[in-house]
């Protein structure tokens, strides 16, 4: 009889990387009382002569305003991270930065006044990619049934809610995804 032992193995490192980082700027975030969220690991309007400024653009994706926030994103990114990272590979590190890059100039573009801060763009760019998957040239189902819905829940939201949740970020977030998904399968 063959007994297979039991061990532990680290799939994914981009996505646990990921998550690692996020886990120590949201510590540093709470030990610092928020004055790391603020000059590194969030995005807001602010000169674009200030070096400060293109860095909070790639790290506002790290941060998160608290614990809730920060479990709520990760389980995303580690549902998906790993399926994503078997077809795309080291590709998923272009997908995570032009995704903070891409939601942080249009956030700073448009809402210069608030603080952007968190992964939620990177997980919706997680889903709508997700969602582009698969062997078949053109553009799936699934995805125009995932854009469907949840573009849909976000533009409502964006107009019903009165939280401190950017759609915004949700809706870029989810479109760089999806083009990004789309040109890796070309």
């Amino acid at each position: 009889m063959n007994k297979k032992k039991f061990r532990i193995y680290l799939n994914s490192p981009i996505t646990l990387g990921f998550v690692a980082v996020c886990v120590i700027a949201t510590a540093l975030g709470y030990l610092t009382k928020d004055a790391s969220s603020v000059l590194v690991f969030s995005t807001y309007g602010s000169s674009w002569l200030s070096p400060m400024t293109y860095v909070r653009l790639l790290c506002h994706v790290f941060g998160h305003a608290g614990v809730d926030h920060l479990i709520n994103n990760m389980l995303y990114i580690l549902l998906l991270g790993p399926m994503l990272e078997e077809k795309y590979h080291d590709r998923l590190i272009t997908v995570i930065l032009t995704t903070a890059l891409v939601t942080g100039i249009i956030h700073n573009i448009i809402q210069p006044d608030v603080m952007l801060l968190g992964a939620s763009g990177v997980v919706f760019a997680f889903i709508l990619l997700a969602s582009i998957t698969g062997k078949e040239d053109g553009i799936p189902v699934t995805l125009i049934l995932v854009a469907v819905l949840w573009l849909g829940k976000e533009i409502y939201a964006g107009f019903t809610a009165s939280d401190n949740v950017s759609q915004i970020t949700h809706i870029i977030g989810g479109i760089s995804g999806a083009v990004l998904g789309m040109l890796f399968k070309k």
